[in-house]
């Protein structure tokens, strides 16, 4: 995923928090945020130390990004967004991950296909 779809600042965080809406299903919890200033959308992906070690936490940040960049054309534009991991997403393989986030995603209406 390339750095300037990246959500990297505490304030930007903080916003997308404060300001957004969430949506949630038993693996994943999807903040957005609308933002007129750009096209494109930032992705931010936070883990707790409580779903497991650092090498847990990467791994998990490393699969959804690999997933938000394969669905990049589906994702609805001028947004910032912010997944959080649940301990349900631990033990998913690959496929059944990409499921389940584009299924919060859809749930959130963020994808271009079921756009209110």
């Amino acid at each position: 995923m390339y750095k300037r779809l990246r959500l990297r600042n505490r304030a930007d965080f903080s916003r997308v928090y404060r300001f957004g809406k969430s949506f949630a299903n038993h693996q994943f919890v999807v903040y957005g945020c609308r933002r007129k200033d750009t096209e494109q959308f930032r992705v931010g992906v936070s883990c707790s130390k409580k779903i497991g070690n650092a090498v847990v936490r990467n791994r998990m940040r490393r699969m959804i990004k690999e997933i938000v960049r394969h669905h990049e054309q589906e994702i609805v534009t001028q947004m910032d967004l912010i997944f959080i991991v649940r301990k349900g997403a631990l033990d998913m393989p690959y496929k059944e991950m990409e499921k389940s986030l584009l299924h919060v995603l859809r749930k959130a209406s963020l994808l271009k296909s079921c756009k209110r």
